[in-house]
């Protein structure tokens, strides 16, 4: 599939708002992706799914895919489904260290690829590998369906991302938006209109 035609999917699913936004860093941007209205759809999953694997290429396969909690879940869930692996979660402990709870298991030199539905800084990302390698697992690759850094955002595996955006985002202090009186909307919280 052409980028374009992958941005296509988010767009028209609603995935991509436009406005003013406060993102998780606390930085602003005039757009914010919201994968969740993309991943209520399977066969849309589905297809940016298979197009990630297929921008991966892994030489070998992974045992597992692992996504951190809540937008990694059913990516992994849809990854894992079409590489015939393991699927599971990270999320964070009361401390705030990402792990793996709810029975999930990782054995030594397991093979673990890490899925997210959107990356910024990476963080999320980079917590779950750390999780991984703290149960002695072996990261194997990262895939996003969106990395809105703009491609600046490195790993010490192999990435891929279905859709790469510019990295648009502003300091609050010098954020043309605020500026201009364009009212800030906190779209984790954002409930589309329907309450």
């Amino acid at each position: 599939m052409k980028a374009q035609d992958l941005e296509t999917i988010l767009v028209e699913s609603g995935a991509v708002l436009r406005g003013h936004f406060l993102l998780t860093s606390g930085r602003h941007s005039p757009f914010f992706v919201q994968c969740s209205q993309v991943l209520q759809h399977p066969e849309q999953v589905a297809r940016l799914a298979g197009e990630l694997v297929a921008r991966l290429a892994l030489e070998e396969p992974p045992d597992t895919v692992a996504g951190p909690a809540v937008g990694g879940i059913i990516l992994a869930y849809e990854t894992a489904r079409i590489l015939g692996a393991r699927a599971i979660f990270a999320e964070k402990d009361p401390g705030g260290l990402m792990v793996f709870r709810r029975g999930f298991r990782l054995t030594p030199g397991e093979r673990v690829m890490v899925v997210e539905d959107v990356i910024t800084t990476g963080g999320s990302v980079q917590a779950v590998i750390d999780a991984v390698k703290r149960n002695a697992a072996r990261p194997l690759a990262v895939g996003a369906l969106v990395d809105r850094s703009g491609g600046r955002v490195h790993f010490e595996v192999p990435s891929a991302a279905t859709v790469v955006l510019p990295a648009e985002d502003y300091i609050p202090g010098q954020c043309p938006l605020c500026r201009a009186g364009v009212p800030l909307a906190h779209p984790k919280t954002w409930t589309g209109g329907n309450g």
